[in-house]
């Protein structure tokens, strides 16, 4: 399938250059939050973010990229060279990511996921990317359906729910060392389909050594590479999706368990709701539905009456 989606991180000056390319009379001018211009033609939206970020969508977003954005503004080809900026990308290895991390609500999922050059061209032909940039959930959800069908048991995933994480962390007392400990597990689980696997990319969260002091047996083998942004390779960018999926589904699933709609994030709406579940079911469901460590559990527990002295121990 053809990809209709492109996004670039642009310099000031190619910022600059592609403001005024846009203001052109041939773009049809739109409005845009956080954008410093949007614009679109028929067939291609352009749309250039305050970060620097810019998103083209459409069918004729890759004629554009190809035939305007590489010669007048990037003065490079980069659609379809993909592999000349980064050659290790086609190459066997797997990717790891995680989803939950900053959710005060729910587990904490990590999936793993194997690309060789002929997967890494049909993810890309998927339109496969880091998750963090698909903002509907329903796309992710039906992203990941079908990176499990290339994949088929080319991919793991391990979830730590509420009540292993808050007991683990007691343990532990640091977030990146729970965080290696699942990436350690994710690349052994996924060793076990894929043995052969000489390679493991991950983004930078932590000291490198954390994970390789996690690793059992067969990861100590491996060859363990971190690096930021590391979602722009195809197989993290895979396993990104992959533990999105994992966390909307354990979310929804906890929903219907204790008989709440569950937010995501750490939101003042997250707060609320989880007072209102304190106050109907007592401190102690925290254990069950929440990563404790967070400030937020001060500030809802006192809000509802009662303190961490109220929370039973993590078992």
């Amino acid at each position: 399938m053809k990809s209709n989606t492109f996004s670039f991180k642009l310099t000031e000056e190619e910022q600059g250059e592609l403001v005024q390319l846009l203001r052109q009379s041939k773009y049809r001018p739109a409005t845009v939050p956080h954008t410093q211009i949007a614009a679109s033609l028929p067939d291609c939206r352009i749309n250039l973010y305050n970060s620097g970020k810019l998103l083209v969508q459409g069918k004729g977003a890759e004629e554009w990229v190809t035939f305007t954005l590489e010669t007048e503004i990037l003065k490079e080809a980069r659609l379809g060279y993909e592999d000349v900026f980064d050659p290790e990308a086609s190459q066997p290895h797997m990717g790891i990511d995680e989803s939950g991390k900053g959710d005060f609500f729910g587990p904490l999922v990590i999936a793993s996921a194997y690309v060789n050059e002929e997967l890494v061209e049909k993810l890309r032909a998927m339109g496969v990317r880091d998750s963090k940039k698909i903002s509907s959930d329903n796309v992710a959800l039906n992203m990941a359906k079908e990176i499990r069908k290339l994949l088929g048991d080319r991919c793991a995933m391990v979830t730590i729910g509420p009540r292993a994480y808050n007991r683990m962390y007691s343990k532990i007392r640091n977030v990146n060392k729970l965080l290696a400990w699942g990436h350690a597990r994710a690349i052994e689980n996924l060793l076990e389909k894929v043995p052969d696997c000489p390679r493991a990319l991950s983004d930078k969260f932590g000291p490198t050594h954390q994970i390789e002091r996690a690793l059992m047996t067969k990861g100590k083998k491996i060859k363990l590479d971190q690096r930021t942004k590391a979602e722009s390779d195809p197989a993290v960018a895979a396993a990104s999706i992959l533990a999105r999926a994992g966390f909307l589904y354990a979310l929804k699933k906890m929903g219907k368990t204790f008989d709440f709609e569950v937010p995501k994030g750490a939101s003042e709406k997250v707060r609320r709701t989880a007072e209102k579940l304190v106050a109907k079911k007592g401190p102690a469901v925290l254990l069950e539905t929440a990563k404790c460590h967070f400030k937020t559990t001060d500030q809802v527990l006192a809000e509802v009456g009662f303190s961490r002295k109220d929370l039973p121990p993590p078992t």
